[in-house]
């Protein structure tokens, strides 16, 4: 069987995937907030199982109401693979009050308004499913426990309620691996953080101790080589190399010069010197945002300020420069944004 698993981006969402990553061990995961996010990644996985024809596929939704016209639409494009020979089963998971008239209409969509998403998956694997073995369970229930209580606010479990509120804070906080450029990193970021989590469950004022070690459990994730550096530090060096990996795919040029082109990275300054002194072939750095903000940065073989100010009157130092393309608009598909960089590079 091949798993297909949407969720939402917050720790309800990612516990989701936790859980489903515990039980099945490999899968294709996805995330997405709510409006055009939602869309495009359905459109992506529907996209990706065509190449799976012969297997079964579960394809699961969770801590995500669709609409009813995006429900419809999507039974709709189900009903069409399985009918070309496509083995899909979908289950949707959810417990948004506003999902009440989707899952009156299709018998998929599962909705249930008294647990978070993640119990409901949890319960769904142990329902549908053998369940988990008694070691996993044994960390992963009173972990989901806890995610539930902060989720649907049940703060007379004191205990569970406490634990997560660090949670909460925890994966809402997680910004060191960027969630776009490097979304399987990301989401396996967060879920490490979370099965770490679990190790202070049954530790007195566990939640205190968790709250106090968050900064070193991220610290120990990015860590490459077993020495110790400022977590700024060490976030860069594990950028740079996972940035490395994928420069083929990132690379734009301007007049015979290579850059590096990312999306969403923010704070670039620390991450694009040291890429630009690691790779010297590369001469400039691109960061644009989901609003059309752009920053640039070079080492002195290109004025990053000219390139700026031609591309959307911007400007700036000849190393460090910034402009906003009015004209962008949101993706989460790096080709589209590369595209339309790189259109704009041609220009000049």
């Amino acid at each position: 069987m091949k798993l297909f698993h949407l969720s939402h981006t917050d720790l309800d969402g990612y516990s989701c995937q936790l859980i489903t990553k515990e039980f099945f061990k490999e899968g294709f995961f996805y995330n997405a907030n709510y409006g055009l996010e939602v869309k495009l990644s359905i459109k992506k996985i529907l996209n990706d199982i065509e190449e799976f024809k012969e297997q079964e596929i579960l394809l699961i939704i969770s801590d995500l109401n669709l609409t009813f016209n995006e429900s419809k639409d999507l039974d709709k494009e189900i009903i069409k693979l399985n009918n070309e020979g496509f083995n899909i089963k979908l289950q949707l998971l959810d417990h948004h009050a506003t999902g009440k008239k989707s899952a009156e209409a299709f018998d998929w969509y599962f909705l249930d308004t008294k647990r978070c998403a993640a119990k409901i998956v949890y319960d769904y694997i142990c329902e549908e499913y053998e369940g988990f073995s008694l070691d996993t369970s044994s960390w992963l229930k009173p972990l989901i426990d806890s995610v539930n209580s902060i989720d649907i606010w049940l703060d007379d479990e004191i205990k569970n309620f406490e634990f997560g509120k660090v949670l909460l804070s925890m994966i809402s906080k997680v910004r060191e691996i960027n969630n776009i450029l490097f979304t399987d990193l990301n989401r396996e970021f967060r879920l490490h953080l979370l099965k770490e989590s679990s190790k202070y469950l049954e530790k007195e004022n566990g939640n205190i101790k968790l709250d106090n070690d968050i900064h070193v459990l991220k610290k120990r994730f990015l860590m490459q080589d077993d020495k110790d550096d400022t977590i700024d530090n060490l976030s860069a060096k594990y950028l740079v190399n996972s940035l490395e990996k994928l420069k083929d795919k990132l690379t734009v040029t301007y007049k015979g010069h290579k850059g590096l082109l990312t999306y969403t990275l923010g704070s670039i300054s620390i991450p694009a010197n040291a890429f630009l002194k690691a790779n010297d072939d590369y001469d400039f750095f691109i960061d644009i945002g989901k609003k059309g903000n752009t920053s640039l940065r070079a080492d002195g073989v290109v004025d990053v300020s000219y390139i700026a100010q031609k591309l959307a009157n911007g400007g700036g130092h000849v190393n460090a420069s910034g402009c906003k393309f009015d004209d962008f608009r949101e993706s989460i598909n790096f080709d589209d944004v590369k595209k339309f960089v790189q259109d704009k590079l041609n220009t000049l």
